[in-house]
């Protein structure tokens, strides 16, 4: 039996950038042990030591999650579709989230500014009133969030809350056009305010610059009635999912990179929570952020869309939101496909049996592998002056750029040996374990996981990270680079 698998972008560096292979095999595990077999890289990617598929990746067989099905048992057929979706986060006639409550009554301004929602019987005045009296809170005010604050100002949103602890930075334009070139180096709170109000200035806007954190999380979502997932890390996403399953208020989620963008409504009293889907993160740099990676440009803004309009439906009732589904979109193909997700009974937040109770007492540091376990072994990192003060010096050096050509053709590192990070366990055997070997990426993330990457396989050399990667290079020590 010949199935096709299909790889999302944040794996493709482990299969030569093939979006999609044909693989034979008569179940998912003889595809899965086909794929391994033809791109080995993908192992250590979709597995764990003990041959374990790691728990930040699903497998769906035609749009179904093998965990409904029968496992890696789950019979593929002729034309079987395998999508593999890494974490990169209802029915009709249902009632709105706000329950009766409605907003005051419409002025003659509002009636004539919002008569295109007027006009759907779907919305009608009583879901414009519900739009007015709802609150929501943006969380993040980059690429996801600039479509939500804009789109939902301009649906007549009563409270929009807009959290970011950001400066607007001139990389933000090409995506983030709630900015603009004048906002570089203010809040993107203040950014943000401003232009929601320039769009709509009946809306009440609330502006928090600042970080959402475990112990101010439960206080700031409980003012609110839906929360928008508009964040690019994986302790925001699980601390936002916590908090609105333990207060009963949906999160309308949303996710990107480069060309592909995930989308869905996690609310726990109705269906699966972000915990049942991505029971724990990727380890730190595996999936690479949009700000390591790219993403084009309108992406986000079709992404961000999609949240807001998941937003309105459960404002206004009715409709048919994505509780229970999953909605990828591949942006260069220009394909959309729906995957079913369920409520996992041992999840530890919405489960049976919950385990987690109090944010204050999680620790999602430690949880999204961001503290480093005193047993685990130190990453050594050298600034950028003192790896030029070695190169000049002329030490022994092995300077190892982990990253793949089309992005090495924006800005090269000199006397850089260049191997991308998907080759790295293979071709170990071309570094000297006696000499010094610096890895080098754009921010120095992805070169910390290189440097992990190449212990687990056996390399026992000496390793150091450029902190901060080339731009910093780029800043401190070569100003005729460009940084990106």
């Amino acid at each position: 039996m010949a199935a096709t698998v299909l790889i999302p972008t944040t794996l493709r560096g482990f299969t030569g950038n093939r979006s999609e292979l044909a693989l034979a095999g008569s179940t998912v595990a003889q595809v899965l042990d086909a794929l391994v077999k033809e791109c080995p890289e993908t192992k250590t990617a979709l597995f764990d030591g003990e041959g374990k598929l790691r728990s930040f990746v699903n497998v769906f067989v035609d749009g179904r999650n093998i965990k409904e099905l029968a496992g890696f048992e789950t019979e593929v057929k002729d034309g079987t579709e395998i999508m593999l979706i890494p974490a990169i986060a209802g029915g009709s006639g249902r009632k709105s989230v706000l329950g009766e409550r409605e907003g005051e009554k419409l002025s003659n301004d509002e009636i004539s500014r919002y008569s295109r929602h007027l006009l759907l019987k779907e919305v009608g005045l009583k879901g414009q009133l519900r739009l007015k009296a709802a609150k929501v809170l943006i969380v993040g005010l980059g690429g996801l969030g600039t479509p939500l604050a804009q789109y939902l100002a301009a649906a007549g949103v009563g409270t929009i809350g807009l959290v970011d602890y950001d400066d607007v930075e001139a990389s933000n334009l090409q995506r983030q056009v709630i900015h603009r070139t004048r906002d570089v180096g203010r809040p993107k709170v203040a950014s943000a305010k401003e232009a929601v109000k320039n769009i709509n200035p009946l809306v009440k806007t609330e502006a928090y610059n600042l970080r959402l954190t475990a112990e101010n999380a439960l206080d700031l979502i409980g003012e609110y009635d839906v929360v928008a997932d508009a964040t690019d890390n994986y302790k925001s996403r699980y601390l936002i999912n916590d908090a609105c399953a333990l207060l009963g208020k949906p999160d309308v989620f949303g996710a990107m990179y480069q060309f592909e963008g995930q989308a869905s409504v996690f609310y726990a009293k109705e269906g699966p929570c972000y915990r049942c889907v991505y029971p724990s993160p990727p380890p730190p740099g595996l999936v690479p952020s949009c700000a390591q990676g790219g993403v084009v440009g309108v992406l986000p803004g079709i992404m961000g869309t999609i949240q807001a309009n998941e937003v309105i439906k459960l404002i206004v009732g009715g409709g048919e939101p994505l509780i229970g589904r999953l909605l990828v979109f591949d942006a260069w193909r220009m394909k959309f496909r729906e995957l079913k997700i369920a409520k996992q009974k041992e999840c530890p937040l919405c489960g049976k049996k919950p385990a987690i109770a109090q944010l204050a007492e999680y620790d999602y540091d430690e949880f999204c592998g961001l503290r480093q376990e005193e047993k685990e072994e130190p990453i050594l990192g050298l600034e950028a002056k003192e790896l030029k003060r070695r190169m000049d010096d002329g030490d022994p050096l092995t300077i190892v750029d982990i990253r793949e050509p089309h992005e090495r053709a924006i800005v090269k590192f000199p006397k850089a040996v260049v191997i991308p990070i998907g080759q790295l366990a293979r071709r170990q055997n071309e570094l000297n374990p006696k000499v010094d070997t610096v890895f080098i990426c754009k921010e120095g993330k992805r070169s910390i996981l290189a440097i992990r990457t190449l212990r687990e396989a056996g390399y026992q050399g000496p390793m150091f990270n450029l902190k901060d990667g080339i731009n910093t290079w780029a800043r401190d020590v070569d100003r005729s680079l460009p940084q990106y």
